[in-house]
């Protein structure tokens, strides 16, 4: 793994495979967010709402982002992170989180971050500012 400081402008962190999305991930996130929406618990709702199936709760993505980071944590912290909803991702969908670094400016390196599905289809896209302990 290449260390945050030997990164140039264009190349990417390792990326993150997550498991398949199931639905006591879903159930677990609801519970600690508090997001009890039946959309993200029951295939029955989630039709009803016009959906084919159960949806993951896209701030349950958004948090998985975060993992890109975890590696490099007692090097710094996420100073500022900001994403666009793209795409829905389903139970059993297969998410791969990446990050390519913008700029590094001083102690601060911008990324774009994303999640793409196992189709290859982004789910959300986005920034990040790592900030580095000088």
């Amino acid at each position: 793994m290449k260390n945050l400081t030997e990164l140039s402008e264009g190349e990417n962190l390792e990326d993150v495979n997550l498991p398949p999305v199931t639905k006591l991930d879903l159930i677990k996130y609801s519970k600690v967010s508090g997001d009890h929406n039946p959309i993200h618990l029951s295939d029955e709702a989630a039709k009803n709402a016009g959906l084919p199936g159960i949806i993951a709760h896209g701030m349950w993505t958004m948090g998985n982002l975060a993992k890109l980071f975890t590696p490099y944590y007692e090097k710094g912290f996420i100073q500022d992170y900001s994403i666009r909803f793209k795409g829905m991702v389903f139970l059993n969908d297969v998410i791969k989180l990446k990050a390519k670094l913008l700029k590094s400016q001083e102690n601060k390196l911008h990324f774009e971050v994303f999640a793409v599905n196992q189709d290859g289809i982004e789910v959300i896209k986005g920034t990040a500012v790592f900030v580095l302990f000088v």
